[in-house]
């Protein structure tokens, strides 16, 4: 396989994850699958860590995100929120 092959399956999985975060999240289902408003949503992100609140942000989220990470990890056979089983990456 060729170099660029590798680069490009590599970024396709990246991205495939992030996307599975965002299902994951339940941001896909709470927004009606609202491109609009998932993109203004990740904008709002986005600029919330350029500010000056950015330290605490992501604080706040880190821990939420690292304590739901445990919490399913505890329960490896319950299902997510939205019915999809999580991956072993």
């Amino acid at each position: 396989m060729r170099s660029w092959q590798i680069t490009r399956r590599k970024r396709t999985r990246h991205l495939i994850e992030l996307g599975g975060l965002v299902v994951k999240a339940g941001v896909v289902e709470q927004t009606g699958d609202d491109r609009a408003i998932i993109y203004g949503a990740l904008l709002w992100v986005a600029d919330k860590l350029q500010s000056d609140q950015r330290e605490r942000a992501r604080a706040l989220w880190m821990a939420e995100g690292k304590r739901v990470f445990v919490a399913e990890a505890a329960t490896p056979d319950k299902n997510d929120q939205n019915g999809s089983t999580p991956s072993k990456s």
